[in-house]
């Protein structure tokens, strides 16, 4: 029984991540440990968001590899009009869904599924858009290269994303303007500009 007990908590291991600003400022959000998924470090999140404090005001907001939904929730309690998640793992996508009954964050939806595959279906333009997808895998680019294709991105929509450090030769579209850039440790995070 108890081994039992062990083996359950090794799979469904859980976190906090805590919203640093904002109308939810303080909040701890309960958050599922699976494998890839990497909540970003508060002191990043802070300084992506003293980036953004221009562009937050009533954006839309996409969180395209949302995982633990750090950064849509943040994006959220600091006064976006809404923010669509987009998450493969089923169960971090359920503690999204729960996550956002807990805040009744009527202005936030969860999408299950491949960002690429849910990219292909989206109707609607974003002001905002996260891309922090699992490292090593080349989804950033196939990201880039959608939101653009499919005209998914609003004029001067402002795109935020987070990369190994080692990645040196990311291509993105031509008229996505770097203003941010910063490294820590394994992480590059970087704020873009469509133009």
């Amino acid at each position: 029984m108890a081994k039992n007990r062990k083996a359950k908590s090794q799979n469904q291991q859980t976190g906090q991540v805590r919203i640093i600003a904002g109308q939810f400022r303080g909040r701890k959000l309960p958050v599922i440990m699976a494998d890839g998924l990497r909540p970003t470090t508060d002191r990043v999140k802070e300084t992506v968001f003293n980036w953004l404090m221009p562009y937050l005001y009533n954006a839309k907001c996409l969180d395209c590899f949302a995982g633990s939904g750090s950064l849509g929730f943040e994006a959220l309690s600091r006064g976006v009009s809404s923010t669509q998640f987009y998450e493969l793992n089923a169960t971090a996508a359920k503690q999204i869904q729960d996550n956002i009954q807990l805040l009744k964050a009527s202005n936030a939806q969860i999408n299950k599924g491949s960002c690429l595959t849910l990219l292909e279906s989206e109707q609607q333009q974003f002001d905002l858009v996260f891309i922090d997808p699992p490292f090593r895998k080349g989804f950033v680019a196939q990201t880039a290269e959608l939101l653009e294709s499919k005209s998914l991105l609003a004029d001067e929509a402002v795109i935020y994303v987070e990369v190994e450090s080692e990645l040196t030769d990311l291509q993105l579209p031509v008229n996505w303007q770097l203003l941010k850039e910063k490294i820590s440790g394994q992480v590059a995070y970087r704020l873009y500009q469509r133009s």
